[in-house]
């Protein structure tokens, strides 16, 4: 069989650059449950270890649950671990997710984004992983094949630096790219072990010649510093995930912004946001705008958590307007997740711009041209003053 780790250029499925990724990063411990969209990844895996390409134990787990607490305890005897889930599978994996963040233990899981039930859909949407959004996870979100495989490369730097600690979702969209077949480079191992080393073994946590309990109950001033602690290596990875991404540049020639990714917004008048496979196609929209005179720019989110607070207000400072797709809703808001954090972001910094929302490509729907294009003609109009509706369901107008 041939082996997929040499340095090649091939056309791959999302799930299949994912696995390719994982397979170059040498985990010692795979454990998961399938599910659709997700399935394909852990089954690539699971022929390359019975093929002899990847040395690790493969833990098939009766649910994600189960599958999560085999990487709480690999990880904390020094592992380096994977996993991968989608939608349901992630929400019965909640209560040994959370446990993995607060432990701060260092790994690195697939999420492929599908809607949550019910009714019952197994097609795209960003709600299951955006609903984990304060569980304390790192959350990266790719927009093509290429940048899942480099992501999850980047995720391991990133989650096992001393400094950071933190596990890593690397996030793309179900379907839309987990299915989707596109050209893909893949390194070769040797420049992959070059910028990820082996995971520091003085991280392990689970030692029999030196017996400890981790997870013991905590009150009071302890446990506010645990989380105070969390809470500052979530900060401090802002500035790792920017470095990173300059780093993989250097060795590998591919960049993605870091934490925001700047799509003709330097002279921009007016901007979107995006995150996820749309901003493929919002992209277009914008080269087509520009084309008619119109200064429309874009900015896609990489990093949803951190949130990229500084970045984001650096970006959209001086802007006439922001019109923000959403691929989920925030019950309670009637409108978007990210259109309602962003919104108490610039706030927060004392930034006032007139913002729109733009709800989208639930369930599998697709976020077509002729919407985003609506969205920046909306997003015009509410530049120049005029009263505009500040949430729009594009797929009931």
């Amino acid at each position: 069989m041939e082996n997929p780790a040499q340095g090649t250029i091939k056309v791959l499925k999302g799930n299949s650059a994912a696995a390719q990724a994982v397979l170059l990063c040498k985990p010692d411990v795979v454990a998961a449950y399938p599910i659709t969209p997700q399935s394909p990844v852990v089954e690539e895996l699971s022929r390359f270890i019975a093929n002899g390409l990847l040395q690790a134990e493969f833990v098939e787990v009766e649910g994600e649950h189960s599958a999560m607490s085999v990487l709480i305890g690999a990880s904390s005897s020094g592992g380096r671990v994977f996993s991968a889930t989608s939608s349901n599978g992630l929400a019965y994996m909640f209560e040994a997710y959370i446990y993995a963040a607060t432990l701060r233990l260092p790994m690195v899981m697939v999420n492929v984004c599908r809607e949550l039930a019910a009714p019952n859909t197994v097609l795209c949407s960003q709600q299951d992983i955006l609903t984990m959004r304060d569980a304390g996870w790192i959350q990266i979100h790719a927009e093509s094949c290429q940048e899942i495989l480099d992501t999850i490369i980047m995720a391991y730097k990133l989650s096992e630096d001393p400094d950071i600690l933190l596990p890593v979702n690397v996030c793309y969209d179900g379907h839309y790219l987990s299915h989707l077949s596109s050209r893909v480079e893949i390194p070769a191992q040797a420049d992959v072990a070059a910028f990820l080393p082996p995971r520091e073994l003085a991280e392990c946590r689970l030692d029999p010649e030196k017996p400890m309990m981790q997870g013991i109950f905590l009150g009071g001033k302890p446990f506010t510093e645990h989380r105070h602690r969390h809470c500052m290596a979530m900060s401090h990875a802002k500035q790792k995930i920017d470095s990173i991404d300059r780093e993989f540049h250097y060795a590998f020639g591919r960049k993605y912004g870091g934490l925001i990714e700047e799509y003709r917004v330097e002279d921009a008048e007016i901007l979107l946001l995006a995150m996820g496979s749309a901003a493929s196609t919002a992209k277009i929209v914008v080269d087509n705008k520009r084309d008619k005179g119109i200064k429309v720019g874009l900015i896609r989110i990489r990093a949803f958590r951190p949130f990229p607070l500084e970045r984001l207000a650096q970006a959209v400072h001086g802007k006439k307007a922001l019109g923000v797709i959403d691929r989920d809703v925030c019950f309670g808001w009637n409108a978007g997740i990210i259109f309602v954090e962003l919104r108490a972001a610039l706030n927060r910094l004392g930034l006032s711009i007139p913002m729109v929302n733009f709800i989208d490509g639930l369930s599998g729907g697709d976020i077509t041209l002729e919407h985003i294009d609506r969205s920046v003609d909306l997003t015009s109009r509410a530049a120049t003053g005029e009263p505009c509706q500040e949430v729009h369901w594009l797929a009931l107008e």
